[in-house]
């Protein structure tokens, strides 16, 4: 469609501020931002619609309209509920680069131009799509009259007959159709976001068809709006972030014209992800302002301002927190120019959701930010009785990972890795300063260990394995080879499992008793392994600096 049908489109009310010339140019898709630097969202063709939340002066519209020029977006269509007239600079920038720009009035919810242009530009589905758009257009409206995702899903129940759920890419239900009936079991839920985050690794295109038990599941991914498969560079960068619509049903024998109105389905519900993703930008904005303070020594007077300013946000109704937590989080890839950061990030604000948050909104305190490679989250804790300590409450390293390390393994393959770090609670600014190295000492602790999806917890830096991560790897290497490469390589030949009979013998503290009844063995079979393993090694079990050498070879293996 042409720029120029939007323009006399009376129902989008838009208003042409500038680019009368280039009305002729094509648009190929819609995607609404608040970032000051979209351009990895961007693939070419978009109108942008934007609330102006990333200006804060006049100097900020150049190098932002700059940005939309070099990925080739169409327009730039400008919201007036926030600032109310769109600024000047603005204007001007866009006529420098003639960048189409528009006036959205504050009456007119981006949501109606992005389903206008998502059913225009997706011609091939006006049929079905769009009546059924047209019949329940309350499912992009915003307030209790709407119904984001489960609306949606409630007219693939209604219409098609279809059970329906969203799903994000931890495996967390964040929305299902009433026809859907009881919500998935968490244990499907992780498991078809693991199939979905395989699939997306290898580079098929979706449906996915995952077959679990007596059931056909259907995986259709959900990317941002305007955004196509191609659009990232590299796929590891969006594929931790990405939800997935999961359809009990075998789409492999669908017509084209059913598959079309699930894909049409999978951008109306983009539609709502995006919306969350920009509530998010105030959240983390704060983080943002009280990371920069913490890490460049600011004056803890000055940190609790900020937070002052911050926990009305991340604690709507709760006040101020008398505790925080800090969060460190590392996604690293083998190979590839990926920048860590915003992967880090996103997936960190998706493990950190409350699982018992309810409303439109999956959590309410979400502050994360990221510098560099690192995501950083800034914790709220709401206030409990004096007697207990802050210290010995709040997350813990172990619960953040359980649920999401299966599905989040797949989608990592073999090439990437997820660590986190968590401090202790601290009650006061000066203690974040502190806590940030504690997370981060943390993390790097968790990075020492094998496993694609790994965490730890400031009470483990307190125990031997806070100075594992910091021996250099030639010297690990030549432990661990001394030590354990006899055992391994007896065991390739042999089959003996001299290696699994060592960590269950270290495990039960030396008894041949408990080792014996774990490993279902007689114990003179037992003793005979471990004098096997005492005669390769040329160690004694029964000397503890011995037992603590392979104990520690184990750890670091």
């Amino acid at each position: 469609m042409r720029l120029r049908a939007l323009l006399d489109t009376d129902a989008l009310g838009l208003r042409l501020l500038g680019g009368e010339d280039e009305l002729d140019r094509t648009v190929r898709g819609v995607m609404t931002t608040d970032l000051r630097d979209p351009s990895r969202y961007l693939s070419g063709g978009e109108l942008v619609l934007t609330g102006l939340a990333w200006r804060r002066n006049a100097d900020d519209s150049e190098p932002f309209v700059r940005i939309l020029v070099q990925a080739g977006v169409a327009a730039l269509a400008a919201g007036e509920a926030e600032l109310g007239d769109v600024p000047d600079d603005l204007v001007l920038a866009c006529a420098r680069h003639r960048l189409p720009l528009f006036a959205v009035h504050e009456s007119v919810a981006f949501a109606t131009i992005t389903e206008h242009v998502v059913r225009q530009v997706s011609v091939e589905r006006a049929g079905d799509l769009a009546a059924v758009v047209d019949r329940h257009r309350r499912m992009m409206t915003s307030g209790p009259a709407g119904g984001g995702p489960d609306v949606v899903l409630d007219l693939l129940g209604t219409d098609l007959d279809l059970r329906a759920w969203v799903l994000s890419p931890t495996g967390r239900l964040i929305a299902g159709s009433k026809e859907a009936g009881p919500a998935l079991p968490a244990e499907t839920c992780a498991r078809l976001a693991g199939e979905h985050l395989a699939a997306t690794r290898t580079g098929r295109r979706g449906p996915y068809r995952v077959p679990l038990g007596q059931t056909t599941y259907s995986l259709f991914p959900i990317r941002s709006t305007g955004r196509s498969p191609q659009a990232a560079r590299d796929v590891r960068e969006t594929v931790l972030s990405d939800w997935l619509l999961a359809v009990e049903a075998d789409a492999g024998d669908w017509p084209e014209e059913r598959l079309d109105l699930l894909q049409g389905v999978t951008q109306l519900i983009a539609v709502e992800r995006d919306r969350r993703e920009a509530a998010r930008t105030v959240r983390r904005r704060l983080a943002q302002e009280v990371l920069e303070l913490v890490q460049t020594g600011a004056a803890p007077a000055e940190i609790a301002a900020r937070l002052r300013v911050a926990a009305p946000v991340l604690l709507p109704g709760l006040g101020a927190a008398p505790h925080w937590q800090v969060v460190v989080a590392r996604v690293e890839w083998e190979g590839g120019d990926i920048e860590g950061g915003p992967v880090a990030q996103s997936l960190l604000e998706e493990v950190l959701v409350d699982p018992q948050a309810t409303g439109p909104e999956p959590s309410d305190r979400i502050a994360v930010a990221h510098t560099g490679d690192e995501a950083i989250a800034l914790v709220p804790l709401p206030a409990v009785s004096s007697e207990h300590d802050g210290s010995e409450r709040g997350l813990l390293a172990d619960a953040l990972v359980k649920s999401v390390r299966e599905p989040l393994s797949a989608g990592l393959d073999d090439d990437g890795r997820l660590t986190l770090g968590v401090s202790a609670a601290v009650h006061s600014a000066e203690g974040l300063r502190g806590a940030l190295e504690e997370a981060r000492h943390a993390r790097r602790v968790a990075a020492a260990r094998p496993g694609r999806v790994c965490a730890a917890g400031h009470q483990e830096l307190a125990s031997h394995v806070l100075l594992l991560p910091f021996v250099p790897d030639d010297v690990r290497r030549a432990f661990t080879a001394r030590l354990l490469d006899p055992l391994k390589e007896y065991d390739r030949r042999h089959r003996a499992e001299l290696i699994p009979t060592l960590e269950a013998f270290l495990d039960c503290d030396g008894s041949w008793t408990r080792c014996a009844t774990r490993l279902h063995l007689h114990v003179n079979t037992l003793r005979y392994r471990v004098g096997r393993i005492e005669q390769l090694t040329g160690r004694d079990l029964s000397r503890l600096e011995d037992k603590l050498d392979f104990f520690l070879a184990l750890r670091m293996s």
